[in-house]
């Protein structure tokens, strides 16, 4: 609970979370964008994940600027810190999920992959176990990898554990990721756009599945959304 001493942040209302709309706001499409339309959705993903907390050094910045007590300037710096880290974590793993990460025909390292997933996902809800071997992987795999993490972490909205194993080795490698935790469910319409049954809605938060789908489809790999249990698996094969 926030401390009523602390002044409101200014302009705080962020916006919502990632979800995906139901079919009477989303009818089925068969068209795929187009190459301008895939980035402009891209673009507008990557920006819907960074403007809370970009939203939130700002407020801080505000406080500051009203030359509050010193416990709330406090509070502000506190709140300009963990929100210049959590801008800081997204922009490094969206730069690798979603950038041209290196040249044409590049290698990406498993570990500093790792480290992506980890600043970006893990949050006091949600955790990773990661059973990957360091090597060097294409850089369309690794990419592959980061936007199943967040298919997966979509199906645990409450929290819980994303464990990655591998699939086969070497640079043939796929992945399988296991998300557990309470209420564990299917995201509506994702697994159909994952496997290309549904086509994507024209929105930022549709594309990212449909990207995953062109990301298998450039590995020669396809990628399938299923309960197993309690928990929701994820699986590129």
């Amino acid at each position: 609970m926030r401390d009523s001493r602390r002044p409101a942040p200014r302009n705080s209302r962020n916006p919502p979370g990632p979800h995906y709309m139901s079919d009477a706001s989303s009818p089925a499409t068969t068209t795929a964008p187009d190459m301008l339309e895939l980035a402009a959705l891209l673009c507008s993903r990557v920006c819907h994940d960074l403007i809370s907390p970009v939203g939130a050094i700002v407020n801080g910045l505000e406080v500051l600027d009203d030359d509050p007590k010193p416990e709330d300037r406090e509070f502000a710096l506190d709140l300009i810190r963990k929100s210049a880290k959590t801008a800081s974590a997204r922009l490094q793993f969206c730069r690798l999920a979603f950038g041209a990460a290196g040249s044409s025909g590049a290698q990406i390292d498993l570990g500093d992959a790792q480290t992506m997933a980890r600043g970006h996902i893990e949050d006091g809800k949600c955790t990773i176990t990661w059973n990957l071997p360091r090597l060097l992987l294409p850089k369309n795999r690794v990419k592959l990898l980061l936007n199943m993490l967040v298919v997966a972490q979509h199906t645990i909205p409450r929290g819980g554990t994303l464990t990655i194993d591998p699939i086969g080795e070497g640079e043939a490698m796929s992945f399988r990721i296991t998300a557990a935790g309470h209420n564990a469910r299917l995201p509506q319409n994702i697994a159909e756009l994952l496997s290309g049954e549904r086509g994507p809605a024209a929105d930022a938060h549709a594309i990212q599945p449909y990207y995953t789908r062109l990301l298998a489809q450039a590995c020669g790999l396809t990628v399938t959304l299923a309960p197993e249990g309690a928990a929701i698996i994820v699986t590129a094969s």
